[in-house]
């Protein structure tokens, strides 16, 4: 007598599969209808634009504006005035004004800091006065004189510079004054430098706006 032979298992083990991914399929549909909401939105636009920081050139050799204006053969004990107008442009107010001086062409005039050039600048309320339709300058002040950098070496990185007004649109009547001491030794006869002037102005402390 013939027995009949058990039917696979594997048909079973398919037919348990399929249905599983049935199942994992109705319930990722139930789960997705459950995110369903009502839903609003609200909004506003806000414009932003920053401001400006800017000191008005001061390389045209004109009343006022001095400093690219030489001196030759010059002595121990000779002074140098030079005006200089700074106004402060754009639409934000400083919190100060530096000053860094550099030598592009280079001597002891420069690098002896006791005998070479010292640098005073002064600052006047108003325009200053200058007697001189070339060089030598010399300037008188008509209102109030106050310092703005003592005496130092000529060359110097980031020198503060005091009594500045620092509003925009503010001008500072400046007379920046050279000096060869006359200490200097003969070593600085026929001696040749070229300075640079760079003013350097920072905008006022940050605020609430």
């Amino acid at each position: 007598m013939k027995h009949a032979l058990p039917k696979p298992r594997r048909s079973l083990r398919h037919k348990a599969m399929v249905t599983g991914g049935l199942l994992a399929l109705a319930t990722a549909g139930v789960g997705g209808a459950a995110f369903a909401a009502f839903s609003g939105t609200s909004n506003a636009s806000q414009s932003v634009a920053s401001g400006t920081l800017t000191l008005n050139g001061i390389g045209t050799n004109a009343a006022g504006n001095r400093l690219s204006v030489g001196a030759s053969n010059i002595a121990a004990g000779d002074t140098i005035q030079r005006a200089v107008t700074l106004t402060t442009g754009g639409t934000l107010d400083l919190s100060s004004i530096t000053l860094t001086t550099a030598a592009t062409t280079s001597s002891l005039l420069n690098t002896d800091t006791t005998n070479g050039l010292q640098m005073v600048i002064d600052k006047c309320s108003v325009a200053w006065t200058e007697t001189g339709t070339v060089a030598p300058f010399t300037y008188t002040c008509s209102g109030t004189t106050t310092s703005v950098l003592a005496s130092t070496p000529v060359i110097g990185t980031n020198l503060a510079l005091s009594n500045m007004t620092l509003t925009t649109g503010a001008t500072n009547n400046l007379r920046v004054t050279l000096t060869l001491p006359s200490s200097a030794p003969n070593t600085l006869q026929g001696q040749s430098s070229v300075i640079s002037y760079t003013f350097n102005a920072t905008q006022r402390a940050a605020t609430a706006k």
